[in-house]
């Protein structure tokens, strides 16, 4: 499913137009960015917890050449799913 077709079938479901529902969308995902690019954690309870983690400078290998590179460190983004979540997906 892409943006689009989760942006139809949640007018569907609410009975709002598309153009409401683009707006709701698009407010909600920007809210959770901006507040896991500050270091918050973003919990949705049943669906899961969006945060930030970090990863060590470290040395690994260039794909091409086969010589050692610094590969510096780096932020992630992290996704854990909540239990209501994992079990939906597991079929429970």
């Amino acid at each position: 499913m892409n943006k689009q077709e989760l942006l139809d079938a949640v007018a569907a479901k609410t009975g709002t137009t598309k153009a409401e529902t683009t707006e709701t969308l698009d407010a909600l995902i920007g809210t959770i960015a901006s507040a896991v690019t500050q270091g918050d954690a973003v919990q949705l309870i049943g669906f899961g917890s969006f945060s930030t983690g970090a990863r060590a400078a470290r040395i690994g290998p260039n794909p091409a050449t086969g010589a050692e590179i610094q590969i510096p460190a780096a932020k992630t983004v992290k996704f854990t799913g909540g239990t209501a979540f994992k079990n939906a997906a597991n079929g429970a």
